[in-house]
Parts: structure tokens; C-alpha cells; sequence
């Protein structure tokens, strides 16, 4: 069905299936660094939405394939807009954190 389920909201879960899959693929957390603090993806990397023109210095190639989520999917989308308007060609947004069953890491230790 793809990384859409069939109310229109992205599927993150099915969306780290793809992720997992691709080889050399980046997880790339839109949130703020707090938000990624307390609750993350093992092996994602932070990059918040105001500051994802800084993507160069995280993913050098535009070919690398970028998988963005957030909390709820609205900055990821936004952050989709941006990296391909940026020339980033294998971006996919798959969705908010909030909707995520596998293991995170994160918050009080």
C-alpha cells in the first residue's frame, strides 16, 4: 500500500520498513533538539525544520535517500519541500513519532 494508510495519515511504521530496507538510506528527526531528546528513533539524525538548509553538512550526496518524520507529520511535510526545492531527489515523508510502535530511546534516565 505504500507508506499512506487508507485515511490519508502517513504510515511511519511502514515507512521504517522502506527505510530499513534501503541501503545507505538517512532517518532524518525534524524536530527540535529537545523533542529528540526525549523521545527518538534509534539511528535517526536531528536536524530541526529551521535549520534543514543546513542539510549539506549532514547528507552530502542529493541522491541519498532521506526518510523524514516528526511529531505528527506536519514538519516532516514541510521539510519534504524544502530538500527537494534544495535538489534532494529520494525524499519521503513518513510520518510523526506519535504514531511510531517500534523502540525509541530517550527521556529520563
Amino acid at each position: 500500500m505504500g507508506i499512506t494508510s487508507l485515511f490519508g495519515r502517513k504510515d511511519i511504521n511502514v515507512g521504517m520498513m522502506q527505510f530499513l530496507e534501503e541501503p545507505n538510506a538517512v532517518l532524518l528527526d525534524v524536530r527540535t533538539p529537545a523533542e529528540y531528546m526525549e523521545k527518538r528513533i534509534p539511528g535517526s539524525i536531528n536536524l530541526p525544520l529551521d535549520e534543514i538548509g543546513k542539510i549539506k553538512f549532514k547528507v552530502t550526496d542529493p541522491n541519498t535517500p532521506i526518510y523524514l518524520y516528526c511529531r505528527s507529520g506536519n514538519r516532516s511535510h514541510t521539510a519534504l519541500g524544502v530538500l527537494q526545492k534544495l535538489g534532494y531527489t529520494h525524499v519521503f515523508d513518513i510520518g510523526g513519532i506519535k504514531h511510531y510502535r517500534g523502540r525509541t530511546e530517550g527521556g529520563p534516565k
